[in-house]
């Protein structure tokens, strides 16, 4: 980075699992607006601030993370603090999870191998509802693919030679058909991805202040938005720590069972914090 510059120390409580945090992260960025350096623990992006947007680099090291903003704008300063805080869960105290679930059959022995992990929300919720139905029945390469697509058609050049995540006024201001034809998606996925961002430009909020309760029901009735796109933002952007999408695939496998409501009755000893358990099980799927 260049210019007027800001170090920021974020000191949280080890251990904490970079690895798996910023491979998590990898896999998700989206081209041109993101890059994420495997070597330093490192992810760059720009982060919505007081003045506007900034670049802000993350190093994740064995008991905080570095910080480095393009702004000495004391206000930006302390917004982008609490948003890295947020966004990486550095506020956890990693002894409530082996606590919570030290003695559980099926999570004590994934807590005890990774007992640093968190879970890894996403710094704007808007573009994380929109990457998230850009991944809907998609591998995540795909969906990196798409998601690169939309901003190289409709973002514009931000800080630090990054692209910014065209906002949801541009995206719901072009006709379905264009969208469809430049990202190259399917016609119902497109209207999807149309209508969430008409509803974004709209006033819908996908930030960790958000009324869970409403944010939640507001999602469902967009058309092809159904419970695990909803259920996966309000882990990923809403902040809900209870958030547990029971009928994803993946979860569903690893417990051993056939529906969501199986998945949710497995789950009820793992409240109020359910989606810890839900990474931990993610977690040692990915990397078992």
């Amino acid at each position: 980075m260049t210019g007027d510059s800001t170090i920021i120390e974020l000191p949280f409580v080890p251990p904490y699992e970079r690895e798996k945090a910023l491979a998590l992260i990898a896999a998700h960025a989206v081209p041109g607006s993101e890059r994420v350096d495997l070597t330093d623990f490192s992810v760059t992006r720009i982060i919505a601030a007081p003045s506007g947007p900034l670049a802000v680099r993350v190093e994740l090291g064995e008991a905080s993370a570095r910080a480095t903003v393009s702004s000495g704008d004391a206000r930006d300063v302390e917004a982008v603090a609490s948003l890295v805080r947020a966004w990486l869960d550095l506020d956890l105290e990693p002894s409530r999870i082996v606590d919570a679930f030290g003695r559980d059959p099926r999570l004590a022995p994934l807590v005890a191998a990774r007992p640093g992990l968190r879970v890894i929300g996403h710094p704007d919720g808007y573009e994380a509802a929109l990457t998230t139905v850009l991944g809907q029945q998609v591998s995540l390469a795909s969906a990196r693919t798409f998601a690169g697509r939309l901003v190289a058609a409709y973002g514009e050049p931000g800080p630090d030679s990054l692209m910014l995540f065209p906002p949801a006024a541009v995206v719901a201001s072009i006709p379905v058909d264009e969208l469809q034809r430049t990202i190259g998606l399917t016609g119902a996925r497109t209207r999807t991805l149309h209508a969430v961002a008409q509803a974004s430009a709209d006033g819908l909020d996908l930030s960790p202040s958000a009324d869970l309760v409403a944010t939640r029901a507001a999602l469902l009735v967009i058309p092809g938005v159904g419970p695990w796109t909803a259920d996966y933002l309000a882990v990923r952007a809403l902040g809900d720590r209870d958030a547990y999408p029971a009928g994803d695939l993946v979860l569903r496998r690893a417990l051993g069972v056939r529906t969501a409501a199986e998945a949710e009755r497995l789950a009820e000893p793992w409240r109020p914090i359910r989606s810890y358990a839900l990474v931990h099980i993610w977690t040692a799927a990915a990397f078992s």
